[in-house]
């Protein structure tokens, strides 16, 4: 089984998010947080994979969860916590690597000090780049997410290349989505948001970056070194069962869909859709079989060079992984 756990903490909200989190929470709401998904594991778990999320995880005393999830960790169960740069001290690091921690996503979202201002980040791009090099220090399975396409970002090659030396494994690379009820939705008319091409020539030139770097493309918005692809996250794409732990969680077990505290059954039907559609965002591709409603769709996809068909199975080109979110539209 996997497992994702949520933590709605931030020392400050950030501009672009909307997730389930907030600003200013006490000790006390904390611990009393940690006690109830204490309280919501399942004793009978085997664990492949563990991702904390949010939010800021390491706000929160993590000791008691660390210790109720210990045994229910398989062998080779892949840990993942997500930090905000300033979350990383060594006692940190100390107390995540004691509790069975062996991955690392650390968010940094751009390399511009005025755009992580604006972002309302709190750090600087020096400061996050210490940060991961201390991170580095404790863990050798880490990587950072990035922003694309925040209002007045360069993002040029220059500040990619500050990268090369980090030691990266993996990075997240994310197209900036305006979220409704986001603060930037609130500032969105006084500023000057990129176009889509424009986005799409930063996606580019970090997809290029990245590579020369040696991290290879996997997911849309994903990009690893060998071997250290986010199993978790392929899990989910792959269609796997997942528990969601915690406020603002989300989760798939059989044919029930849990978010917000609240569940839904679906049919045997959406729930094999569902499960295998999703994986034509990954490098492994979909395998159509089955589904012979999809493939004029799919064929049609390819006859423009955004898929390359293999028997049944339809993999994305280069080209056909900047318009993959509206080739699903038309297939869902």
């Amino acid at each position: 089984m996997n497992l994702y756990v949520h933590f709605p903490f931030c020392r400050r909200k950030c501009t672009y998010c909307a997730l389930h989190s907030r600003a200013g929470s006490t000790a006390d709401e904390r611990a009393r947080h940690v006690a109830s998904l204490v309280r919501g594991l399942d004793g009978g778990l085997a664990l492949k994979t563990v991702y904390f999320g949010g939010g800021s995880p390491a706000l929160c005393d993590l000791k008691p969860l660390f210790a109720a999830l210990r045994p229910l960790l398989e062998p080779s169960c892949e840990f993942t916590v997500e930090l905000h740069p300033l979350d990383v001290t060594p006692e940190t690091l100390q107390t995540l690597k004691a509790g069975g921690v062996n991955r690392i996503s650390m968010g940094v979202q751009s390399l511009d000090d005025a755009t992580l201002c604006r972002m309302g980040r709190g750090h600087t791009a020096e400061e996050a780049e210490k940060a991961f090099a201390l991170v580095r220090e404790h863990f050798d399975n880490a990587g950072i997410d990035l922003i694309l396409g925040y209002p007045g970002d360069p993002c040029d090659m220059k500040s990619m290349e500050r990268l090369a030396g980090w030691g990266l494994r993996h990075c997240s690379v994310y197209s900036l989505i305006l979220e409704e009820r986001s603060i930037l939705a609130r500032q969105a008319q006084k500023l000057n948001f990129p176009d889509d091409d424009e986005v799409l020539d930063k996606i580019r030139l970090v997809s290029r970056f990245l590579k020369s770097i040696g991290l290879n493309r996997y997911e849309i918005s994903n990009y690893a070194a060998p071997g250290r692809e986010c199993r978790h996250n392929l899990a989910v794409w792959r269609g796997e069962d997942y528990i969601g732990l915690g406020d603002g969680a989300h989760g798939r077990v059989g044919l029930t869909r849990t978010a917000g505290g609240e569940s839904e059954t679906v049919s045997p039907e959406e729930d094999e859709k569902e499960r295998r559609i999703f994986r034509l965002r990954t490098s492994e591709g979909l395998d159509a079989s089955g589904h012979p409603e999809w493939l004029e769709r799919l064929d049609a996809f390819a006859a423009e060079g955004l898929l390359v068909r293999n028997g049944s199975t339809y993999v994305l080109t280069e080209r056909g992984s900047e318009v993959c979110d509206s080739m699903l539209a038309e297939l869902v």
